[in-house]
C-alpha cells in the first residue's frame, strides 16, 4: 500500500484551488487560514476580496480529492485521506492508495 503525506503547506494549496474554482478567482488570490477544535473538528477560513467563507472537515477532503486528481494526478476515489493535527508540522493529510 502506498503513503504520502501532504504537508500542511499542500493541504493549504489544495483548498486555494478549490475555493478559488467556485469563485471563479485565481487560486494566489485566495488566502487560508486553517484551524482545529475538540467540538468543530478541522476548519478553515477562506478569503477572497474581503469575503470570507468557512469550510470543514468534508469540505477538506474534497479539495485534497481535487489536488490528487489535478496536481498529482492520481485517483482520488480510490485514496483514503486521514486529517491530522500534527505537533510540529501542524494540519497534515495522510494518504494511502
Amino acid at each position: 500500500m502506498e503513503k504520502i503525506i501532504l504537508s500542511e503547506q499542500e493541504v493549504i494549496n489544495a483548498l486555494c484551488i478549490f475555493h478559488a474554482k467556485f469563485k471563479r478567482v485565481q487560486p494566489q488570490d485566495v488566502q487560508i487560514e486553517l484551524m482545529y477544535d475538540d467540538a468543530a473538528g478541522f476548519t478553515a477560513e477562506a478569503y477572497v476580496n474581503g469575503q470570507m467563507d468557512v469550510y470543514n472537515t468534508v469540505n477538506f477532503i474534497t479539495a485534497i480529492r481535487l489536488y490528487i486528481d489535478e496536481q498529482l494526478r492520481r485517483d482520488s476515489i480510490a485514496a483514503r485521506i486521514v486529517l491530522d493535527l500534527h505537533d510540529e508540522e501542524g494540519i497534515i493529510a495522510k494518504i494511502e492508495w
